[in-house]
């Protein structure tokens, strides 16, 4: 549990309330701090889990929900503040209920509820994740805060896009998920074919040594 990714990830956790404190009293600068270290975090614990070896199954859970609550958070801060406006937060939020129902379907399935992050899911993270400070900055006087709006558009329009490609991608694969049916194990499944012809050939006496669950 206590690995160096997963302590990372708890980490930006914690940072979650705080930025969104810190965006709503004003205090752009401190909350861009805290944006840069979870933007920071976020890359750097995927490359330590893979070159220790420490990847994990919290670490699968933790990753993308430290990533979704500071979107959520800068979604809240930045809509009260008037810096993005209403169209963005709608789709964001609504590409969320539209992967919503993968969780439950895939846990009924036996597969735990979770699936691998796409390249292109974190892609799009990192792409809001650039363009929300960038956008904060540009809610400020002067030639540097317009050049940070517009960089800060471009990015959030990109992720905006990368975000809803990912999540054809998580259904495309819960749906090969869904073809492939239960895994053998999960509660309530019915049995395979091979299962089945397995039965038939032993009369349905005896029982086969259960092989391991696929992660």
């Amino acid at each position: 549990m206590w690995t160096i990714p997963n302590v990372l990830s708890f980490a930006r956790l914690l940072g979650v309330p705080l930025f969104l404190w810190l965006v709503l009293v004003g205090a752009d600068w401190w909350a861009l701090g805290v944006l840069v270290f979870a933007g920071l975090s976020d890359w750097l614990d995927g490359r330590l889990a893979r070159a220790l070896n420490q990847t994990s199954r919290l670490g699968m859970v933790l990753d993308p929900a430290a990533d979704r609550l500071y979107i959520l958070v800068t979604l809240i801060g930045l809509t009260v503040r008037e810096v993005i406006p209403l169209w963005l937060v709608v789709l964001l939020v609504g590409r969320e209920v539209a992967i919503a129902p993968i969780m439950p379907l895939l846990r009924r399935l036996g597969y735990g509820g979770t699936l691998p992050v796409h390249f292109v899911g974190k892609a799009a993270t990192l792409c809001l994740l650039y363009a929300f400070p960038l956008l904060l900055l540009g809610d400020h006087d002067g030639t540097a805060a317009t050049a940070a709006k517009i960089v800060g558009w471009c990015f959030a329009i990109w992720g905006t896009g990368l975000y809803w490609w990912a999540a054809a991608l998580y259904w495309r694969q819960a749906r090969q998920l869904m073809q492939a049916g239960p895994i053998a194990d999960a509660p309530g499944a019915e049995p395979t074919g091979a299962e089945r012809a397995g039965a038939e050939r032993t009369g349905g006496g005896g029982e086969e040594a259960a092989g391991e669950r696929p992660d």
